[in-house]
């Protein structure tokens, strides 16, 4: 649904380009809330995000339960059964919050605007992976980072792949 690998793709990006999905599938890109609505509303999906810092270091986090809000709940996250080695960043602050953009903004700080990208925002973040790619492994501000893991460094890979465990089971 999502990767971050070279910095080839801005992320700081309107609610119609989110929506729609923008970047290159071998590269950075973001697949699109409409199809990540479409795709988590007729089956079980489950939530892996793969990270690594600038140090090498490999992480995952994942969730047994994934699924994107429609486009009247503004693309609301909603994911649970947290497992892996990145620690949760995603549920406590995240879970339940609809997606922002500078242009569509729907938490109560700005953080869309502040922080230039699009993202499941509440107070601002625990976590936040569709920020400014950064090529500096010690500077963390606006950057991507996962909160458990990548506390004071940037994050150098993301991926956030959306993985199929039961059809038809809503």
């Amino acid at each position: 649904m999502q990767r971050r690998m070279d910095g080839s793709e801005s992320f700081n990006r309107n609610w119609t380009e989110y929506k729609n999905g923008f970047g290159n599938p071998s590269a950075d890109f973001w697949i699109g809330n409409d199809n990540l609505y479409q795709m988590t509303s007729t089956s079980r999906y489950k939530l892996v995000v793969v990270m690594e810092n600038y140090n090498e270091t490999l992480v995952c986090a994942a969730y047994d339960s994934f699924r994107i809000g429609s486009p009247d709940n503004n693309y609301t996250l909603y994911v649970a059964n947290y497992s892996g080695n990145a620690g949760d960043s995603l549920i406590l602050t995240h879970n339940g919050m609809p997606f922002s953009t500078f242009d569509n903004n729907h938490d109560n700080f700005n953080c869309a605007v502040f922080y230039r990208g699009g993202w499941w925002f509440h107070a601002c973040f625990s976590c936040f992976l569709n920020g400014l790619y950064s090529y500096n492994a010690t500077r963390r501000t606006y950057e991507n980072w996962w909160g458990t893991f990548s506390k004071t460094f940037a994050l150098k890979f993301i991926e956030m792949r959306v993985e199929l465990l039961e059809e038809n089971n809503f």
